[in-house]
């Protein structure tokens, strides 16, 4: 799944950063690495943008670019390290 199939409030770990050039590039220096654990907070009344919490700060990307980031959901509530009261809307 990618990750601006995400509900708010769901999380996942990224497994792949897809695309190229200057704009996976951009991706990867933001912290958008395989690996790295990241929380969907919210998204704007349209959907885009999208806000994210990942290497404890938050950030805010397109739609478009979340559709090329590859993630695996946190299916086990053990394994996530975002669980329900850690983070406050």
């Amino acid at each position: 799944m990618t990750l601006d199939e995400l509900l708010p409030g769901e999380s996942g770990m990224i497994e792949q950063v897809g695309g190229e050039g200057e704009a996976r590039d951009r991706l990867l220096d933001m912290g958008l690495t395989p690996g790295t654990p990241v929380y969907l907070r919210k998204a704007a009344p349209m959907g885009d943008p999208v806000q994210l919490s990942l290497r404890g700060y938050e950030l805010t990307i397109r739609k478009a670019a979340a559709a090329r980031i590859t993630v695996l959901p946190f299916e086990d509530a053990c394994m996530n390290p975002f669980r329900v009261g850690k983070h406050e809307e």
